[in-house]
This record gives C-alpha cells, sequence and structure tokens, in this order.
C-alpha cells in the first residue's frame, strides 16, 4: 500500500524544563531548558505516521520545511504549555502538481493547514485524477472539494463551514471530537477516556490511520475505529507522536 501526501510541512519542536523563579527585569517566569525533541510536523507528520503503520509513503511539501519551525516550550513536570513561537510561517510558497503521477498510489492524503501551498483549484485537481482522496483542510469548505472521497475536519472548522455544506458532502465528512472521539452522519464514535499530555498532531495520526484502513477494506466504521484509537494513542504521549 502507497500513498502521497500532498501538504505544508514544516519542524515541531519541544523544550521541556521548568520555571523555579521570575525574571528580574519583567513580570515573567524564566524557563530553563532541560531536553529538547524535534519532528518533522503537519504534512510531514502524516507520512511518518503513515510509516509507523507500515505504509510506504511519499511526500509533496515545501522545500524550505526545515527553516519553518513550531517551538514549544513545556513544564517537564505538568506538561504545562508556556509559549508557542513560529518563525517563517508566511514563508510557504505555492506548489505545482502537473508532474505528479497520481496513479501510482493506492490513495492520496491532502494535508491543508491553508499557508498558501495550496489553493482551492490544487485540491480540485488532486480530487480529479484520484479517486482514493483524504482531505483534511483548514480552509472554508465549498464546491471545490466536492469531487474527494473524505474530509476530516475538527469540530470548530466544521461549524465554521457548516453553512456552505450540501447533503452530498455531509456524507462524506468525518468530524474529529477531541477526547469524545469522531462524528460520521450524525452517528458518535467514542473513544475512552485518558490521560492526554499532548493533542498537538493527534488529527494527522487520524487522517493516516483512517485513510490506511479505508484503502484496506473501505468500512467507514471500521476506519474510524481504527482512527480513534491510533490517535487515543498518541494523546498519550508528549509532543507531536506517532501510532
Amino acid at each position: 500500500m502507497k500513498f502521497l501526501v500532498v501538504g505544508e510541512s514544516c519542524r515541531d519542536i519541544f523544550h521541556y524544563g521548568n520555571c523555579t523563579r521570575m525574571c528580574p527585569e519583567a513580570p515573567v517566569p524564566i524557563f530553563n531548558s532541560i531536553e529538547t525533541k524535534e519532528n518533522g510536523g503537519m504534512a510531514k507528520n502524516v507520512q511518518r505516521n503513515l510509516a509507523a503503520l507500515g505504509c510506504e509513503a511519499d511526500l509533496y511539501t515545501n522545500r524550505n520545511w526545515k527553516n519553518i519551525t513550531k517551538t514549544r516550550f513545556i513544564d517537564v513536570r505538568s506538561n504545562h504549555m508556556f509559549m508557542r513561537l513560529d518563525v517563517n510561517d508566511e514563508q510557504i510558497k505555492r506548489s505545482s502538481l502537473k508532474k505528479i503521477n497520481f496513479s501510482i498510489y493506492s490513495g492520496i492524503i491532502i494535508s491543508d493547514y491553508n499557508k498558501g501551498f495550496l489553493t482551492e483549484e490544487d485540491v480540485q485537481y488532486i480530487s480529479e485524477h484520484h479517486s482514493n482522496t483524504f482531505l483534511d483542510t483548514k480552509k472554508i469548505l465549498g464546491d471545490w472539494c466536492s469531487g474527494v472521497r473524505f474530509i476530516k475536519i475538527n469540530d470548530e472548522e466544521f461549524q465554521k463551514s457548516k453553512k456552505f455544506i450540501n447533503n452530498e458532502m455531509y456524507s462524506k465528512i468525518i468530524v474529529t471530537l477531541g477526547p469524545d472521539g469522531a462524528m460520521h452522519n450524525d452517528i458518535i464514535y467514542s473513544v475512552p477516556a485518558v490521560e492526554i499530555k499532548d493533542p498537538s498532531g493527534a488529527g494527522d495520526t487520524f487522517v493516516a490511520a483512517y485513510a490506511k484502513k479505508f484503502i484496506e477494506n473501505e468500512n467507514i466504521e471500521d476506519a474510524i475505529g481504527f482512527a480513534n484509537s491510533c490517535a487515543t494513542q498518541v494523546v498519550q504521549k508528549k509532543g507531536v507522536s506517532t501510532v
């Protein structure tokens, strides 16, 4: 099983440390870094999850992804995040998809963080060239995504797009609900209560796991159940993790 992931990527950096005193020149805590972890984020994290699930996965992303960083400063004991620093987030250039041979892939996952790498026309183009296209997007939904096989969005994104969704599109949408699981066609697929250490990247895990399982047996319920299980695993880990 071979996938192509299309979308923006970055580097996720996590500084774990502690704060034992206040800064003398400003009313802010002093953060002492103890440990630093780093991994590929956004579309690259979808690719990482597919690899962890035993799939071959190519990535079509922005060439400068290593220069785009999301750095979190986190208390090592409580896992409280003090702040996130984003660098070069606005420097993601638009893609050109014309040279991609989509036919060699079992499925296409579009990981669209709406940073300028993909336009609505690009998503439509991809869906026209592969019948098994899975879309995870931050864009407001519309007719431009009507050709994709499934759309994964979270509840906040769903509420923003709700008035633009017709009945046909609604049947393709899977809404992730955080600790409440996921919803498809008004059916809630719940998950067990667990200690959540970090929800970062859980959506990437969900869409990767869903696409893999659906390609295997084309059973929506099984695919959602598997995706829920995988996402539940990663939120119990620190940082942006894979299954």
